[in-house]
């Protein structure tokens, strides 16, 4: 990956990390997380000795650029030089197949795991009741099943070999650059704050602008949904302000516009410094190299090789930095998705619980006590879009029901609202259990 990638993605990674850098994580996580690898665990080693294998290779065909230079300048036979270019194209060859594997354990870990998050979740919410999906925002819901089950997939799909092929190619470059020369590779190595820092600084810039214009978005969405149905656009219109209306609406909008243009020139100025300093940085090899080289300290090959290792050195140090974000970001998206498992469903059966026959049968109440549950015990906040869920309930609504219908009898419930023929409606086919008798 060039500086210029490495750039883009620092960036990306530092402005989206805002929610999940500040949040605390416990071992039950991990423990949970690593049940669910578990099934996982053979392709996830196979993966991480491939990733190991390609990031060693990555570091070898630059060394074995500079012998090349060296045996050129020094005049070697022809057949050391098709001999290492010969080698280099073995290395390329082999890069791009382990490449190949790497990717397709990489896809079959991560649907897998997808798979299995999905499934679970599923199911597990088939089990909740029916209390639960009327407080619920489906899309809410919805959104747990798709875009957390993806970003805790990332963790082992591309987070985990990331972490670990960096590295490694990180740790192979410091001991070859070291062992040709420390002191380019001291004064390379004083270079990294300026690619660390300012991703950090311009990252949260760039996260307060997209939330800001997230927000302005909304606003106008909720605005059109609002003005354009016909309730309110009669309201408008009854009331005299559509031109109070169009100016409201045009200020969000020039001001999605200003951020938008901000934020496309800090990203370009951030990328466009960041990549001028990895030039300039090459300049400086080049240079001091070159001193070296003519008084007789290096060899030409030598200069070549630092040149080309200084790439795998600032892109994996800056890619190791910003690694944090990447767990955080996979964390939150496993732990939402444990909040959903984590909802106990108020309707379970007992291990002897026997099937109801088939045919007809008699419904029979005996002293039937029901309340409906508190949303705190059905829902999530996170679900609802609330930042605290409502603690009421539990007052009964039935008291000491009881009666009893025959099969094939016709009975008609009769009442005021609000007198429990809908909640006795829901008890008889178990849509909710009773507080207190038994429904037979």
């Amino acid at each position: 990956m060039d500086m210029h990638s490495v750039a883009w993605s620092s960036l990306y990674k530092t402005a989206h990390a805002a929610e999940a850098d500040r949040r605390p994580f416990s071992k039950e996580t991990f423990r949970r997380i690593a049940a669910f690898a578990r099934p996982h665990r053979r392709h996830l080693a196979l993966f991480l000795v491939l990733s190991v294998v390609t990031s060693a290779l990555a570091v070898v065909t630059p060394v074995l650029a500079g012998r090349v230079v060296d045996a050129i300048v020094g005049g070697s036979p022809q057949r050391v030089v098709l001999g290492l270019a010969a080698l280099i194209a073995v290395i390329a060859v082999a890069e791009a197949g382990l490449g190949v594997v790497t990717r397709w354990f990489s896809a079959n870990i991560g649907e897998g795991l997808i798979l299995d998050l999905r499934t679970a979740v599923f199911d597990h919410v088939q089990r909740m009741p029916i209390a639960f999906f009327t407080r619920t925002r489906t899309g809410a819901l919805v959104s747990r099943l798709n875009n957390d089950v993806l970003g805790a997939q990332r963790a082992f799909s591309d987070t985990l070999s990331g972490v670990v092929g960096n590295l490694v190619t990180l740790l192979l470059t410091l001991v070859v650059m070291i062992g040709i020369s420390w002191q380019i590779t001291a004064l390379a190595l004083v270079l990294l704050p300026v690619f660390v820092l300012p991703a950090r600084l311009m990252g949260a810039r760039l996260a307060q602008l997209r939330r800001e214009a997230a927000d302005h978005n909304a606003s106008m969405g909720t605005q059109m949904t609002e003005r354009f149905s016909a309730p309110g656009a009669t309201l408008v219109k009854l009331f005299g302000r559509p031109e109070d209306e169009s100016a409201e609406f045009a200020a969000r909008a020039r001001r999605v516009r200003d951020i938008g243009t901000r934020t496309a020139m800090v990203q370009t100025v951030f990328v466009t410094a960041l990549t001028l300093v990895s030039a300039l940085a090459l300049a400086l090899v080049y240079g001091l190299g070159g001193v070296y080289a003519l008084r007789g300290s290096l060899d030409p090959g030598d200069v070549v090789s630092l040149a080309l290792l200084l790439t795998r050195l600032y892109a994996p140090l800056t890619a190791l930095a910003n690694a944090r974000v990447e767990v955080m970001s996979a964390l939150v998206s496993f732990e939402r998705v444990f909040e959903v498992l984590d909802l106990v469903p108020l309707i379970s059966d007992k291990p002897d619980a026997r099937r109801v026959p088939d045919g007809p049968v008699s419904v029979e109440l005996e002293h039937v006590r029901f309340a409906y549950p508190s949303a705190d015990k059905v829902s999530l906040a996170s679900l609802e879009e609330v930042s605290s869920l409502d603690t009421r309930g539990g007052i009964d609504v039935l008291h000491d029901i009881s009666f009893r219908i025959e099969p094939g009898q016709l009975v008609a419930m009769v009442g005021s609202s609000g007198a429990g023929k809908s909640t006795i409606a829901q008890l008889v086919p178990r849509l909710y259990d009773v507080d207190g008798g038994s429904i037979r």
